[in-house]
């Protein structure tokens, strides 16, 4: 077992002491906007593998390079089009990645077997500081084991990789709360593989037609490769059975009284005054955006209910709600129930 350092990303000296780890091959925690990410040298075939081995994560399923320069997107793809650098324009820095064609540097763990590479240009400073101060392209999927929660602190980093990586970077709480907007440019027309902080909305205000990618809703088609990260596998999940309920407030907390044998509820605040089960808030009726943001760290908590069943209010679908409603149902293994 590794003895995981915890650095400060507010003093220069720490984030000297991770770029150097990073240099040598080493496994970094990482704050950035929307997630912390376990981020490695993304040129260095060993390093990434050694990601997929901290998190017990599935080898086909890619990870997301992140850079602190658009001058860097044009050594690891192929060609940057004309769509890239509009969206680029408009939301880099920022939590939207972007898939293209990889170029031959992109060693085949990064993109798990697949012909492109997805890029992003992170807005949190630390982020930005620790991959110049390295010099390299960081490839960082979230620092979480495979298929928990997603990490908005140090705090989670450390509880779940603690002793399997070099260090962690602490650079305070995630402001965004979800994992990046992923869109695919090498399908025409583009499709939105995984939903963000960048909403299709936005991105269809940028480049005209836009297709919401059906794994977005439903489960990845048997066989399937997975473009994106997030689109194959149940993610998100606390250890409880999470059920996704569909209706009005009435029909939630109604079914949820209904049900309270060894259950708990993922609700929005004011609910819990109405619950007889022990809840968990998730943010504002209507108010994605603390949705989105208190999301993983409310599934984490729910570890702390000590209930075997949770039932979940489902978010609506427009604007950033589509990210949640998509995190929800992948924590949930695609368990929906329609309430009348």
């Amino acid at each position: 077992m590794k003895h995981t350092i915890l650095y400060d990303a507010s003093k220069q000296e720490d984030v000297a002491k991770a770029a150097r780890l990073l240099q040598e091959g080493g496994l970094v925690g990482i704050p950035t906007e929307t997630v912390y990410g376990l981020a490695a040298d993304a040129l260095n075939e060993e390093a990434c593998r050694g990601i997929f081995q901290a998190k017990g994560r599935p080898a086909d399923n890619p990870l997301i390079v992140h850079i602190c320069d658009i001058k860097q997107l044009y050594t690891l793809v192929r060609e940057v089009p004309e769509t890239a650098l509009r969206l680029a324009e408009q939301f880099w820095p920022g939590p939207l990645t972007i898939i293209l064609p990889k170029a031959p540097c992109i060693p085949d763990a990064v993109s798990a077997g697949l012909d492109t590479v997805a890029v992003r240009f992170p807005s949190h400073p630390a982020a930005q500081a620790i991959i110049r101060e390295s010099g390299l392209p960081l490839a960082a999927p979230s620092a979480n084991l495979s298929g928990h929660p997603s990490p908005t602190t140090a705090a989670h980093v450390m509880h779940d990789l603690g002793g399997k990586i070099d260090a962690v970077l602490d650079g305070g709480p995630c402001s965004v709360g979800l994992e990046s907007t992923v869109i695919t440019l090498a399908a025409d027309p583009p499709r939105l593989l995984r939903p963000g902080g960048v909403t299709l909305e936005q991105l269809r205000a940028v480049l005209g037609e836009v297709i919401l990618d059906p794994a977005v809703m439903n489960p990845l088609a048997e066989g399937a490769a997975a473009a994106s990260p997030g689109m194959k596998y149940k993610h998100y999940a606390p250890r409880a059975n999470v059920i996704l309920l569909e209706g009005g407030r009435e029909a939630f907390l109604r079914y949820v009284n209904s049900h309270r044998q060894n259950a708990g509820a993922l609700c929005y605040a004011g609910d819990e005054a109405e619950l007889q089960v022990p809840a968990v808030c998730c943010g504002g009726e209507g108010d994605s955006a603390s949705q989105a943001h208190e999301l993983f760290d409310a599934l984490r908590r729910l570890d702390g209910l000590g209930v075997s069943t949770v039932y979940a209010r489902c978010p609506g679908t427009s604007g950033v709600g589509l990210a949640v409603y998509n995190r929800l149902i992948r924590a949930a293994g695609f368990e929906v129930l329609k309430l009348e």
